[in-house]
């Protein structure tokens, strides 16, 4: 069993759930997050709305998932971020879980 973990800007949303479905991962969580990108500090220090303007919608989804399904994902991530124009992307990430109950 593994532990997937999905960040991206809530814009994704969509596309996400989309993924997660072709991909078979049924059940899951997600949670609205602020994400913040950090700007060199004297890029910040003449900003004076520095701490607000980095700040954008996100998603965060996690989900226990069989190892089966974590390949397929992989590559729906890696196809959709090919495609997109912008920097931002979809970021995934698994871990092992060694134990649960």
């Amino acid at each position: 069993m593994k532990l997937l973990i999905i960040t991206a800007v809530a814009a994704y949303d969509k596309a996400i759930r989309q993924m997660l479905k072709i991909s078979e991962v049924k059940t899951f969580s997600y949670q609205n997050v602020k994400g913040f990108r950090g700007l060199p500090s004297e890029v910040e220090d003449e900003n004076w709305f520095g701490s607000s303007r980095n700040e954008s919608q996100s998603i965060l989804y996690y989900a226990f998932v069989e190892n089966k399904n974590v390949d397929q994902l992989f590559k729906l991530v890696e196809e959709f971020n090919g495609k997109q124009e912008v920097l931002s992307k979809v970021h995934l990430a698994v871990v092992n879980i060694e134990r649960s109950n």
